[in-house]
């Protein structure tokens, strides 16, 4: 099956998946003895016709059932209705979007880019000094909470002034020039980045290590070895394409794990992305933005998914996409 119409495939097996989170998201809301509108209500910035536009769109009057297929409707249309904040939805959602989206990719490269060479380091010298190393530190990597750590980073940040304390941007940002915008988002970004790497790091060092552990053992690679072969290319060669496939497989839970997993970062960093914004949803009350967040969530899960098979199949063309 080409990889083209294996993407399709996904996709269309992904709909009712998407349906059954949104019917559970929903029904977990409903139970809920809140007014989706309270917000809404006590604001008084926000105007009786919006309200009573929100009103009608979400349905509040009707039957649970027929609130669903209302959202389902507005959600089709791309009308996500409007935040406690009074602020359309969808714009919340597109100018968290790219914050976050930075955000995952710059810690899922920097995780891997250093994971995977620390797994096949301890792996290929195992019982050895790099071997205990890395496997203290991943011990101190899983036991160190996400939001510890970032509250270290700050003080650390404090105590030096070298690092920003908090935000994407300095006060000054729109005042520089483009590269200089660059750099202090880049500068910014560093104790976000840091943070999730170093939670990270370990389940994907030490997967990888037990992995290449396994292939190592395995009989080919010691027939490899007999006919002469050199370590570099019995490891490199042989031995590293079947260990990392695996590995390839939780990418896509990686990528969707960020969403939930950066929250906590971005609520203690003060940083703008949508781990904070649905956090505050869900203290607020926001039903529009909580619903949006998850389905977007859900979207990523299944996009993540897919990018890990296609990747898994340019890794190994062995393997048969079904």
């Amino acid at each position: 099956m080409s990889i083209p119409v294996y993407m399709l495939k996904r996709l269309l097996q992904a709909i009712p998946l998407l349906i059954i989170i949104s019917i559970m998201s929903f029904t977990l809301l409903k139970l809920a003895p809140i007014d989706p509108l309270a917000h809404l209500r006590s604001n008084p910035s926000i105007s009786r016709e919006t309200i009573e536009r929100e009103e009608l769109r979400l349905g509040l009057k009707e039957p649970p059932p027929v609130q669903y297929f209302m959202w389902v409707g507005n959600l089709l249309r791309a009308d996500l209705g409007v935040s406690v904040t009074g602020g359309a939805v969808s714009d919340l959602l597109m100018q968290r979007a790219g914050n976050t989206l930075l955000l995952s990719v710059l810690s899922i490269f920097f995780t891997w880019v250093v994971a995977i060479p620390a797994g096949i380091w301890a792996a290929v010298n195992r019982g050895k000094f790099i071997d205990k190393f890395w496997g203290i530190f991943s011990a101190v990597s899983m036991a160190m909470p996400t939001f510890l750590l970032a509250l270290l980073f700050l003080m650390l940040a404090l105590a030096t002034g070298v690092l920003p304390i908090g935000g994407m941007t300095s006060s000054d940002y729109f005042e520089k020039n483009t590269w200089g915008q660059i750099l202090d988002v880049a500068h910014h970004m560093i104790i976000p980045v840091a943070v999730l790497t170093f939670v990270n790091i370990a389940h994907i060092q030490r997967q990888m290590r037990g992995n290449l552990l396994d292939v190592l053992r395995a009989e080919y690679v010691r027939t490899a070895r007999a006919k002469g072969l050199s370590e570099d290319v019995v490891i490199y060669r042989h031995a590293l394409r079947n260990a990392i496939n695996p590995l390839l497989t939780l990418f896509g839970f990686e990528f969707a794990s960020l969403l939930s997993g950066a929250a906590l970062t971005e609520t203690v960093l003060a940083y703008p992305g949508l781990g904070r914004l649905t956090l505050d949803g869900v203290l607020t009350k926001d039903m529009n933005l909580v619903m949006a967040s998850l389905m977007l969530g859900a979207v990523m899960l299944v996009g993540g998914n897919l990018l890990a098979d296609i990747l898994l199949k340019v890794a190994d063309p062995r393997i048969a996409l079904e």
